[in-house]
């Protein structure tokens, strides 16, 4: 059974425009993922297309004036506002996209210690921190006294220290050196080879494909397909859905070859398939009705087309 399902998740936004007039942008819709003790989940998709709003719905930490449709279970069990509160940062931890979710006000030694919920605290907020080469005056730093790089090296640790059954990654290597990337994406795997679930929220397809099991392709916020990682390999042909294939010889190893195009804005979807105006394989079915996600060669794609 997965540790952690979404099931056709929404999300959208209510605010003002033009003095009293309220509007609503979708900007999450339908979109299903789910992961296993011991998996990497590596989700990819451009810039908008719902990764990060996906984290924060799990953890219930979306802004106010976000509203949420759907259904979110850990270990088979819905997660109320109330249950998240309990599992945020002990049963799942994030680590975050923004620098800014370390407390400005605290020594970033103590704030990875505060994480660390067994065993001898110290020792492991010093472990963690040798294991990213933060030397260990870092420890009694403060954020604004932390390098854009040590920042996010402090992030990590406060994860990895936590002793979570879930990680959820949101971009958390941009600004490393390679060395520390490698070490951190190291740590990722060895967390799932201990039983541990980890979703690894990423623009750099690469690099997810060195450790994941699985690949979930977002766009337009919503899944377009989630394909086993050996799946990524040659011109292509193992993949299901247009989108995903496209992104794949977009790549610079590969064809290189840019998508037509541009993303749809959340308040201007289709009214059909999402990807349909910038599809090649695109019928009027395909514009007139937003089809389903479905199992198809031990993977899932959401395409009529796929075969």
């Amino acid at each position: 059974m997965p540790i952690l399902e979404v099931e056709n998740l929404s999300v959208s936004f209510k605010q003002y425009k033009r003095g009293l007039i309220q509007e609503t942008s979708n900007v999450i819709s339908s979109l299903n993922v789910s992961i296993e003790k011991g998996e990497i989940l590596a989700v990819v998709g451009a810039s908008g297309s719902g990764k990060s709003l996906l984290a924060h719905a799990i953890l219930g930490i979306l802004p106010e004036n976000a509203r949420m449709g759907g259904v979110i279970k850990y270990a088979g069990e819905k997660l109320t506002p109330l249950r998240q509160s309990e599992l945020r940062g002990t049963e799942i931890a994030l680590i975050p996209q923004s620098v800014n979710f370390l407390d400005p006000l605290m020594r970033v030694g103590a704030q990875v210690r505060t994480s660390a919920k067994k065993g001898d605290k110290a020792a492991a907020q010093k472990e963690v921190f040798e294991r990213y080469h933060l030397k260990s005056n870092v420890e009694h730093m403060y954020p604004f006294q932390l390098s854009g790089g040590m920042a996010r090296r402090t992030l990590l640790s406060t994860a990895m220290v936590s002793g979570a059954s879930v990680i959820i990654a949101d971009e958390p290597t941009p600004g490393l050196d390679p060395v520390v990337i490698a070490e951190a994406l190291q740590s990722f795997r060895e967390f799932a080879d201990k039983g541990c679930a980890v979703m690894l929220i990423t623009h750099d397809i690469e690099s997810a494909l060195t450790i994941a099991d699985k690949i979930a392709v977002f766009y337009a916020g919503t899944t377009v397909e989630i394909a086993p990682v050996e799946n990524f390999q040659g011109n292509g042909e193992a993949l299901r859905h247009p989108y995903t294939k496209a992104l794949w010889r977009a790549l610079p190893q590969n064809d290189f070859i840019p998508i037509q195009g541009t993303s749809p804005h959340p308040s201007h979807l289709p009214q059909g398939c999402l990807f349909a105006p910038r599809c090649e394989m695109s019928s009027a079915d395909c514009r007139n009705t937003r089809p389903d996600m479905r199992t198809l060669r031990n993977g899932m794609v959401r395409c009529i087309h796929a075969t």
